[in-house]
């Protein structure tokens, strides 16, 4: 933990989440789809676009809040929905994020495949807008079941994701004989025994897996398997528009990558359009969503919300993607690395960094209100 709070930037975070997990685990976080080349890519094409500045501005006070799903937001990003993250740390998993948003004064948004029950970490945070990530099951009873509880949880706004009806052939998986929850072989016993202190926690713990559905027969499958089985493949835009009408409320359709696709999910019924390319670990090169922002902003209303993630590991990363278009942007992995660095404490740093990062880089701009912030500030390096 004292590591953890000490990092100075995200990549030390990472380095302490790669000392501290067992490889199968690292890699689960770290790694994505086949040569890893969005992976990559998502992350270095920040550097591409660089920036210009206002000079002689008063920036004595620096606003960064901005709105997701229509509710107040004390930054320009949020925590983007994972699955499984008592994977990443045994004893609080989501707990430890929850509480982290809450006190970074941040939304949270967790997914259908958390490793708590959504009630328990909506308890968690009580004080900050929730909101529940979906997909379409193959059961559409199990949807509206999940949907009402999470209503009635205070969950406020509702995420469909379109961008994985099957998994992502992430390679370094099947190397390191990795599944949720942990299966017992040569391989992981031998990547676990060289993390003690992992494996200490992760015997205490309960077994991980999707804790939301356990009375729902998922065959034995790891979360893998059942992203692969039982949700549906047949899914089109008349099934986001049934789940945009079931929920009744802030309803964004995450994964879209085109501006058509855009339209059509305003068409839907989506107030928000999330532009995602699932962190590098679904189709392998893939566009950098940096890229894709202005021509989806072009495509939809100004009053529809437009947000992005991918490769996001800096202040900077974030004010580009505004800068683009975007209204907010969404934290995956830079959470991840900082919840198995050091659990709530970890995740705070890692939130804190951005939260630093965001304010310092707005007064060096010479824009003290992240809202008046827009492209003309970026330039498109060309050599």
């Amino acid at each position: 933990m004292a590591g953890a709070v000490s990092a100075i930037n995200i990549d030390d975070l990472r380095s302490l989440a790669k000392a501290r997990l067992p490889r199968m685990v690292f890699d689960y976080i770290d790694g994505g789809a086949e040569d890893e080349i969005t992976l990559r890519r998502s992350v270095d094409r920040f550097a591409d676009y660089e920036w210009v500045w206002n000079a002689l501005v008063d920036v004595s006070k620096i606003n960064t809040a901005t709105k997701v799903l229509g509710q107040p937001n004390a930054q320009p990003y949020f925590v983007s929905p994972t699955a499984a993250s008592r994977l990443f740390h045994p004893m609080q998993g989501e707990l430890a994020t929850a509480r982290a948003a809450q006190a970074a004064g941040i939304a949270y948004s967790v997914s259908t495949l958390a490793s708590h029950k959504i009630e328990t970490i909506a308890a968690a945070a009580p004080d900050i807008p929730k909101f529940i990530q979906v997909y379409v099951w193959k059961d559409r009873g199990i949807v509206r079941d999940f949907l009402a509880r999470a209503k009635a949880a205070g969950y406020v706004g509702c995420i469909l994701t379109v961008d994985a009806v099957s998994a992502g052939y992430r390679e370094r998986d099947p190397r390191n004989g990795f599944s949720i929850p942990p299966s017992v072989n040569w391989k992981t016993a031998t990547q676990a025994l060289a993390r003690p202190g992992y494996l200490a926690d992760l015997a205490r713990s309960p077994e991980i897996g999707p804790a939301n559905f356990e009375g729902v027969d998922t065959g034995g499958r790891d979360v893998m398997g059942v992203i692969n089985e039982l949700f549906d493949r047949t899914m089109t835009w008349k099934d986001a528009e049934w789940m945009a009408k079931e929920w009744g409320g802030p309803f964004a359709i995450k994964g879209i990558s085109t501006a058509e696709d855009a339209r059509r999910a305003v068409g839907s019924g989506a107030s928000t359009v999330w532009l995602s390319n699932h962190g590098g670990r679904q189709i392998d090169t893939s566009v950098p969503v940096v890229d894709l922002v202005p021509e989806v902003r072009e495509a939809v209303l100004d009053e529809i919300e437009v947000i992005a993630d991918g490769g996001v590991r800096r202040g900077s990363h974030v004010l580009k993607l505004i800068a683009r278009g975007a209204t907010s942007v969404a934290l995956g992995r830079a959470c991840l690395y900082g919840l198995a660095a050091g659990g709530e404490a970890g995740v705070a740093r890692a939130l804190e960094i951005m939260s630093v990062d965001v304010a310092r880089l707005l007064g060096l701009l010479g824009v003290p209100d992240v809202s008046d912030l827009d492209q003309s500030l970026l330039r498109l390096r060309t050599r």
